[in-house]
């Protein structure tokens, strides 16, 4: 998979700061990984790190979801067709 495509954040809850971040860990991931559970735990064992826990990710071109999030700890973007969802709860 390629970082390289078109990024489109579809709804937020987060600071500037940590969107980039955001953004700029899953081009890492996608740059690194082919398989969307391993871009989805790259991502999330980072934000882990960053933020402390717990974050979740899901990562696919296909999924709906309806979650409940931490105030301000959200995101949903797409980079070209892979979507993705980071959000901390727990």
């Amino acid at each position: 998979m390629s970082s390289e495509e078109k990024q489109i954040i579809k709804n937020v809850d987060m600071s500037d700061e940590m969107q980039r971040e955001a953004l700029d860990t899953a081009k890492q991931a996608l740059d690194k990984y082919n398989i969307e559970k391993d871009i989805a735990a790259h991502i999330k064992r980072e934000f882990d790190k960053r933020y402390g826990t717990t974050w979740h990710c899901i990562v696919g071109k296909n999924f709906g979801s309806y979650v409940t999030h931490e105030t301000k700890h959200f995101i949903y973007f797409y980079i070209g067709p892979i979507a993705i969802l980071l959000f901390k709860s727990g």
